[in-house]
């Protein structure tokens, strides 16, 4: 079990584009050391709603608490909280993204040593062995010295994970870290985050791949249409679901992947 892990809780979040309201009165608790799974047809809110918890996206209504702090604001519909206090509370969070987003010219090791040495300041030595017991946890080991271009998709999104678990966050974000990867490298990746998931890190993941959330998740929450429509155990979602539309989504799903 991780030392220290964070929850965290979002209360009638609200965000607008414009017109558009991406997300309607979303309310959800994340408990900590948990893995919380978030399924939906796309465009149902579910990316943006993952920004909104660190902030990347600035939500227009509600609360988004980590550990009990609000996130984003100095007081519930106030002003923008200092940025350097924004970054205080960012570090308790590591986000991995849909693309890898690894610098081109720096080896994995460099890559995911970069961010120790800049935003934890820590010395080269220290960043670069930190970065290297990062990348034997995801299975990389003999991979340190390799450019993104000399990678497998799913080794650079492993890298990016290393990347991220090496700034030891407390809450991991997933935003969709396997749908830009071939159907035969989504497995290894599965494995790394079942792997933090085993050891407890709280964990919030946008996925479609349903037998991770069915097997991995501690709850499962659909979206649609910016609304948080179900949140239940894997069980209760996928096995005995209640709503008419996430009904309709799962037995879509089914037809999709043949099973």
């Amino acid at each position: 079990m991780l030392a220290n892990i964070s929850s965290a809780s979002l209360s009638n979040v609200s965000k607008f584009y414009g017109a558009f309201q991406a997300l309607k009165d979303v309310s959800l608790e994340i408990p900590p050391g948990k893995v919380t799974c978030l399924i939906g047809p796309s465009g149902s809110g579910k990316s943006t709603l993952l920004r909104c918890i660190n902030f990347l996206e600035e939500y227009d209504a509600g609360e988004v608490r980590i550990d009990g702090e609000l996130i984003g604001y100095e007081q519930p519909g106030g002003r923008k909280m200092a940025a350097r206090k924004l970054r205080d509370i960012r570090k308790k969070i590591g986000m991995v993204f849909q693309q890898f987003n690894l610098w081109p010219h720096m080896t994995a090791l460099q890559n995911v040593a970069e961010a120790l040495e800049r935003v934890r300041g820590l010395p080269r030595a220290e960043a670069q062995e930190l970065a290297r017991q990062g990348l034997v946890k995801v299975g990389l080991g003999d991979k340190t010295a390799n450019h993104p271009n000399r990678l497998s998709g799913g080794q650079q999104q492993r890298v990016a994970i290393a990347r991220a678990v090496a700034m030891q966050p407390r809450l991991m974000l997933f935003d969709e870290p396997t749908s830009a990867l071939d159907p035969e490298l989504v497995g290894e990746v599965l494995q790394v985050m079942k792997t933090l998931a085993s050891e407890g890190m709280t964990m919030v993941v946008v996925t479609h791949e349903m037998g991770f959330a069915a097997h991995v998740a501690d709850q499962v929450g659909f979206m649609d249409k910016g609304r948080l429509v179900a949140c239940s155990t894997p069980g209760n979602i996928f096995r005995q679901p209640e709503d008419q539309r996430l009904k309709a989504f799962l037995q879509s799903y089914h037809e999709r992947n043949d099973i």
